[in-house]
């Protein structure tokens, strides 16, 4: 239990590094045009030639090392809320690397993430099932190919707003999909794992979620993408490991949890918010450029978006 909670908190790590690596990547290799809606396919390749960006991608894939390891032992609830965390992982970087003084509030806020994550961790239970049955799996497939729907057109909606409404939402359920669908991966042999359906639900669920995140990045309200991503990303993968894959807290200390979870989802969602409203300039020291323009933006006071769950100190996109 205790490498599974270690775990979890790597991987919040690993995410909240990677954020602010991405968090420039995807503004500096924007080329959308004012007013333009849908996918743009040529961002992904603009994106793979930016070295920082490359080194995060890297990070990321550690992250979700680390949160397979934390699934092993852990319940989906308590993962999910350990890896929306990386908020306040994304906090304390601000704080260090961009040289930004964190208000009251945001202290406060970082303070409910890590003690929500705590009581999660002294009450959540070992994980529920170990198999799930083959239409569970296949399922996992077939509601990631009806969000990646909704997703496309979600992009081709006019008002910036609802789009990245819709989009974060979107990819919020696509970071649910693969941590469900890690929970239920039966093995990592050659042969079971290639033949477990979960496995190539999670590959379609990382595809959609990247590329609709990495689509909302490109404009629209860091509260707003980054509230539903949050939400949409802890709350179903939830209620789907407590109903159907038998997730639990130890006896007697399902209130504990559940206070946990709220507590730390609710703060990850108020440093969303404090992050975007407070409008301070964020000071980057030398190192942190080479980012193709992107790092020049952000020390001229242009507005910085996030990376996964990064935070913006400059209001609007």
């Amino acid at each position: 239990m205790l490498v599974s909670l270690v775990a979890g908190i790597v991987a919040a790590v690993c995410y909240g590094v990677a954020s602010v690596m991405q968090a420039v990547a995807a503004r500096a290799a924007s080329a959308r045009a004012e007013g333009q809606t849908g996918v743009d396919p040529g961002l992904l390749g603009r994106l793979l030639r930016q070295g920082p960006f490359l080194v995060s991608l890297l990070l990321d894939l550690a992250g979700f090392v680390a949160q397979l390891v934390a699934l092993h032992r852990l319940p989906l609830f308590a993962v999910q809320a350990m890896v929306a965390a990386n908020l306040a992982v994304i906090a304390v970087l601000d704080a260090i690397v961009f040289r930004a003084t964190p208000s009251a509030r945001e202290r406060l806020a970082v303070l409910g993430v890590v003690a929500g994550v705590g009581l999660l961790g002294s009450s959540a239970g070992a994980e529920g099932a170990d198999h799930a049955s083959t239409a569970f799996k296949v399922g996992v497939i077939v509601v990631t190919a009806v969000v990646g729907g909704c997703g496309l057109a979600a992009a081709r909606l006019p008002g910036p707003r609802s789009r990245a409404l819709l989009l974060g939402t979107v990819a919020g359920l696509g970071y649910g999909l693969i941590g469900i669908a890690a929970r239920v991966l039966t093995g990592f042999t050659h042969l079971s794992l290639f033949t477990d359906p979960a496995l190539y639900g999670l590959v379609a669920a990382a595809v959609v979620a990247f590329v609709f995140y990495t689509t909302a990045l490109e404009g629209g309200s860091v509260t707003v993408v980054t509230g539903a991503v949050v939400l949409a990303e802890t709350l179903p993968p939830a209620v789907i490991g407590v109903l159907f894959l038998g997730d639990t807290t130890r006896h007697g200390l399902a209130p504990v949890a559940a206070v946990g979870f709220v507590l730390a989802v609710v703060s990850a969602l108020l440093l969303a918010h404090f992050g975007e409203g407070e409008g301070r300039h964020e000071h980057v020291p030398k190192h942190a450029g080479g980012r193709d323009g992107g790092a020049a933006k952000a020390a001229s006071g242009a507005p910085r978006p996030p990376g996964r769950h990064a935070r913006n100190r400059n209001a609007g996109p």
